[in-house]
């Protein structure tokens, strides 16, 4: 299988799936591939990023993909949140209010909070963040 990116002549953007190159031709030479928003079969490739997918960089000897970059910048952001900060789960929202109003010792912590609680926290002014993953603590 392959994947296109696809532009009609109105400018519409799209993307489909092809069994091969030659069937993506053989169909856009016959009028099958369609824009889905006007229905023309004036339909172009659109200039896109290839997929590559390799081992681990460091065994290659070429320096990391962006998506191994970002898995260990994650990675190393996850575990400074969990040695530095304290876990306080459910209990999120009400020691944030907590600590914001001098009712508990300053410190860092993370847990969980509803949209709605969150939203609430930062409508009161409490400098909150959400974070780019899931606690270990929450990971089966």
């Amino acid at each position: 299988m392959i994947h296109y990116s696809l532009r009609c002549t109105a400018d519409h953007r799209f993307d489909s799936w092809f069994p091969s190159a030659a069937a993506y031709d053989d169909q856009a030479g016959r009028g099958l591939v369609r824009c889905p928003d006007c229905g023309t079969a004036r339909v172009e490739k659109a200039p896109m990023a290839p997929a590559l997918r390799s081992g681990p960089a460091e065994e290659a000897g070429r320096p990391p993909a962006p998506a191994e970059a970002l898995a260990r910048r994650m990675a190393a952001l996850r575990h400074l949140i969990e040695t530095r900060a304290d876990y306080v789960g459910p209990d999120f929202a009400a020691e944030a209010r907590r600590i914001h109003a001098g009712d508990a010792p300053e410190r860092a912590i993370y847990g969980e909070a509803g949209p709605g609680e969150a939203r609430a926290l930062v409508k009161e002014g409490v400098p909150v963040a959400p974070l780019p993953f899931v606690p270990s603590r929450k990971v089966n």
